[in-house]
């Protein structure tokens, strides 16, 4: 009889022990293999996690941005796996249905997605800290600092006057949370990558330095936005280089008196005491006056060869420029696209 009732709760414990075993076994396979990402989602979206963020930061934005359905399952797999003693910052791409083993593989392996920096259209230091950290987590500045930072210029070999030719605009992919610093290092690198052994050549038959190129570069861009037309723009400076005519870019004129909403250049501008002012002085300026792009700088290495001097907007406005070889010519080109633009204003 106690043999039986014995049986029977040893019968009964293994029931209970198998049930709670599985109900367990289910509990923890629910846990670390079902779909607890963005379950009702199509596509992968970002998730930054910012430097110094702790587990419980990081736990409560991916509920809070709706990407961790269940929160306690994804507790429990990230204790287990032991994620609080490894958040790496980041931006991450995290795609639907990721189980809780797999998200937690993700963000403690530190694979993070790239973003992509674009800059452009860029006169100014400030305008250049502002566009490229645009995207990425470090505050533009700490970027803008380092370009003034005059011993770290120096490492690279440039001056204040010349520090922004190291930027090459385009797009460029790095990693979301770059240090300043490393973000400097990178576009030193695409600076020198751009540097081909051809373009450096190409520098040196022009007598030119490529700080020098860049310089130019930047005028000939103020000077037109035609790409097609900057050889031709950059053969009339090199032309006036070689014969030691004061260049006369009215963009320089703009850049050296810093008040870029100016439409036209008058003699009283022409007065400006600055090194910029290429009325004034013979040559180069000390350094860019904005940020040229490939399509300048490549227009400086292969300048149109020709024997003009001058040039000044066309008459039908449309963007491109009449040039002359004497100044004669010239001054009937600007008197016609004076008279046209008098008739627009007329019957505008």
């Amino acid at each position: 009889m106690v043999s039986e009732k014995r049986s029977k709760y040893i019968m009964v414990g293994i029931v209970a022990f198998s049930v709670l075993f599985a109900s367990l076994s289910f509990y923890f396979y629910q846990a670390f293999f079902s779909p607890n990402t963005l379950v009702e989602a199509d596509t992968p979206v970002s998730f930054y996690i910012r430097t110094g963020s702790d587990f419980e930061t990081v736990r409560d934005e991916l509920v809070n941005q709706g990407i961790v359905q269940d929160l306690l399952t994804f507790s429990f797999v990230a204790k287990v796996m032991k994620y609080q003693e490894r958040v790496l910052p980041g931006h991450y791409r995290i795609p639907p249905r990721l189980s809780n083993r797999e998200l937690v593989t993700l963000l403690r392996s530190g694979r993070q997605t790239a973003v992509n920096v674009t800059f452009n259209n860029v006169r100014v230091d400030t305008d250049l800290a502002e566009k490229i950290t645009r995207n990425l987590e470090m505050e533009e500045e700490d970027f803008l600092d380092l370009l003034r930072d005059t011993v770290l210029i120096s490492r690279y070999g440039f001056e204040k006057e010349t520090i922004l030719s190291i930027f090459i605009p385009n797009t460029y992919q790095v990693f979301w949370n770059v240090s300043p610093e490393g973000l400097f290092d990178r576009m030193y690198k695409e600076y020198e990558r751009f540097w081909t052994d051809e373009r450096k050549a190409k520098a040196a038959t022009l007598g030119m330095s490529q700080k020098e190129v860049s310089t130019l570069a930047s005028i000939v861009q103020a000077e037109t936005a035609k790409a097609d037309e900057r050889p031709r723009v950059a053969g009339v400076y090199i032309n006036r280089l070689r014969i030691n005519m004061a260049l006369q870019a009215d963009p320089t004129l703009v850049f050296a008196l810093g008040d870029f909403e100016i439409k036209r250049v008058l003699n009283v501008h022409k007065e400006i005491d600055s090194p910029y002012n290429t009325y004034k002085h013979v040559g180069l300026p000390p350094g860019p006056i904005n940020l040229p792009e490939i399509s300048a700088l490549d227009a400086v290495l292969n300048p149109e060869s020709h024997g003009y001097l001058y040039f000044c907007a066309k008459d039908d406005f449309s963007g491109y420029h009449a040039f002359a070889t004497n100044l004669r010519d010239h001054m009937n080109n600007a008197r016609r696209y004076q008279n046209a633009l008098n008739r627009s204003k007329i019957y505008k």
